[in-house]
This record gives C-alpha cells, structure tokens and sequence, in this order.
C-alpha cells in the first residue's frame, strides 16, 4: 500500500466489489465492466464489449474518489456516471493509459444514469449476502425475482422451523427497510403461509412497508 493511504485503500476497494457484477451484467447496452484501475485521487473505469481485451477495444473513464465537497463519491454515483457516458457519442479522450483511450470525467458535467430494476436487485442481494460484521442478520439463502419491481427473499430465521420468505419491493425506501428487516422478519405475527412456495414455511409481506 506505499503511496496510498488506508483510506483510498478501502474506498478503492469498496468501488471495485460493488462494480464486479458490472463484469457480467452490461453497463449499459452492450457494454461491459472490463477493469476497475484504482490510482492516488481517482479510479478508472475501464468499459468495453463483454469480450474485449484489445487496448484499442476499451475506454478508461476517470473518475475522481472525491467530490467538489472533497467528500468520498459513493459507488451508485460511479456506475450511474460510467453508464451516461458509455452510452452517449463516444467522448474524446484526453490522452491513453496501457494503450486505452482515457476520458478524465468532469463529475460536475456529467448527469449519472438513473439505477435500474437489476442495480435495485443487485443492491438487495449484496447488503444480505455480504452484511456487516457489526450485526448478525438474517442469512439470505436464496432470491426470486417476482417482477420488475418485486423480489422474494429467502431468509434463514432462529424462530423458525424453516426459511421465512420476505417480499420486497426495489424501489421506495429501500436503505430504511433493509435496516429494518431483522427486526421484521422475527415479528411472528407478520409470517402468513403461501401454499404454491415450498421453499419457505413462512412469508411476509413487505412490499407496502
């Protein structure tokens, strides 16, 4: 780490996991994470065709780790901005790193890309799969997507007997009830039975919450 601070260090690589689904999902028609190059004050998005390798083949999107209030940029902010960019007239670069076009991106020019329905999903699946090591939620063990705004989750409860299924919406407030889940899910009054679902011995209904 000679050279960077712990701080970089840890939002470098808290940019580069929330990007890796980018790698098999598209950004944004056919274009495709290819590379996240972390540097001292920026990090570089490298996109392209799902099988680019070719220098030649690949943009790199430079994006400064800090915003005009010298506060962290979050990674939302990252994807939605990489995304407004990809799929726009190609940008003319401002000169080439590792053989790659290099576009410096000037935050304050550029609107990010509003999320979609598959960054809403992603987002729920990352916060349960990979929760902090500062609380002890419910193990997610399994998802189905229900419809463009809709997703059931699969969640290992101490109370039950077997998986108690959440339904959720992706849109709305989305951070409060993720925070609130645990709690929900071990209100017992909230379980109704869904007998079509064998997969869970229990649902609740969170899609008005």
């Amino acid at each position: 780490m000679s050279g960077l601070c712990q701080e970089t260090v840890e939002h470098q690589a808290y940019l580069t996991r929330f990007l890796l689904d980018y790698a098999a999902v598209p950004l944004v028609g056919h274009t495709f994470l290819r590379g996240v190059l972390p540097t001292q004050d920026a990090v570089r998005i490298v996109a392209g065709a799902d099988d680019a390798v070719a220098p030649n083949a690949l943009t790199a999107y430079e994006i400064p780790l800090n915003d005009d209030e010298d506060e962290p940029v979050t990674a939302p902010l990252v994807l939605g901005w990489t995304r407004t960019l990809a799929a726009g007239a190609p940008p003319r670069p401002d000169t080439a790193v590792m053989g790659m076009d290099l576009v410096r991106v000037d935050t304050s020019a550029v609107g990010p890309a509003p999320p979609t329905p598959t960054d809403q999903a992603l987002r729920v699946l990352r916060t349960l799969a990979w929760p902090s090591t500062e609380t002890s939620p419910p193990v997610l063990c399994g998802f189905l997507l229900t419809g463009q705004d809709g997703m059931r989750l699969y969640m290992a409860v101490e109370e039950a007997d077997g998986l108690v299924a959440a339904d959720v919406r992706l849109t709305g407030a989305l951070t409060a009830l993720l925070a609130a889940l645990p709690a929900l899910l071990w209100e017992e009054e909230r379980w109704t039975v869904d007998e079509t679902d064998p997969h869970c011995v229990g649902v609740v209904d969170l899609t008005t919450w």
